[in-house]
């Protein structure tokens, strides 16, 4: 597999050049925006980090296509995909996104939000899942016992409370780095797009905004029935609060695993592309 190199440019692209051109399906108040390389493979579902949106797996894209269908959509209320404007589930939107492309069972692929996204329908649409692969997020909320953590989630609530949208995103681009290292420690193309794509979702919202996103309840037991087998394959250089999400995720499900990316932090498929692409490829194989 060639290395794949995420583009500085900010002009539009065909869909030669992005990999799954967007579509949409209905949801129950708006659409939900995704991409489909189409083709005869194994459906891999790219799921995204919060804020971001389908841009983050251009790598992925580009480099699972050849032997799988991947789908990429944009939550609700991220990318293209429509603001909420009632109580609403993330997972119940994966679902009929599934079912309206006829894609299941599929692997579920998630990184951070997307993770727990992933989590969420395992447990409550199992029937569509073959298989998990989770990144930076686990079971649950963290719980900031690291102090770099606690100090980087207080700032980041505090500049949302003021507003104050320049210094929250500062804050949120740090949580890429993690705690051993600066920003210019990270590929600046990488960092370009966080910052893009998490600007174009802040650009959707409004406050004061209501939140309908309606939690799934008892994960942390329900977890426990999560018979596929489950993969993680976190940065190495993630913050360990983050990662303990998943150590509670591995400690209750029957068949986990962890593999760890060196060199990568919360986005290990942006920041070590191929090397996420081949623990995907590889857990899928072993899927059979």
């Amino acid at each position: 597999m060639g290395p794949c190199r995420l583009s500085r440019s900010r002009t539009a692209r065909t869909p030669t050049e992005r990999p799954g051109g967007s579509v949409s399906c209905s949801i129950t108040d708006g659409v939900l925006a995704y991409r489909d390389t189409g083709g005869p493979g194994a459906p891999l579902v790219l799921l995204h980090a919060g804020f971001l949106g389908s841009p983050m797996f251009e790598c992925q894209l580009r480099g699972l296509r050849r032997g799988h269908r991947v789908i990429a959509p944009d939550a609700r209320g991220h990318g293209e995909s429509a603001n909420a404007t009632m109580p609403f589930r993330h997972t119940d939107d994966l679902a009929a996104l599934l079912r309206h492309i006829d894609a299941g069972p599929a692997v579920l692929v998630g990184v951070s939000m997307g993770a727990m996204i992933a989590v969420d329908t395992a447990i409550e649409y199992p029937e569509s899942v073959r298989g998990l692969v989770v990144s930076g997020r686990g079971i649950g909320e963290p719980q900031y016992r690291d102090r770099w953590s606690r100090e980087l989630a207080d700032t980041q609530a505090g500049a949302l409370a003021r507003r104050d949208i320049a210094a929250w995103m500062d804050t949120f681009l740090l949580w890429a780095a993690g705690p051993s290292r600066s920003l210019v420690d990270v590929d600046p193309i990488v960092i370009g797009r966080i910052r893009a794509t998490a600007a174009r979702t802040l650009a959707k919202h409004t406050a004061p905004e209501p939140d309908y996103l309606v939690p799934v309840a008892d994960v942390a037991t329900r977890a426990a029935g999560i018979a596929v087998p489950v993969l993680a394959a976190d940065g190495a250089l993630d913050a360990p609060d983050l990662i303990a999400t998943v150590d509670r995720l591995l400690d209750v499900v029957p068949d986990g695993r962890r593999r760890t990316i060196d060199g990568a932090g919360h986005f290990p498929n942006m920041e070590q592309p191929e090397a996420y692409n081949r623990l995907v490829e590889e857990f899928v194989r072993e899927l059979g």
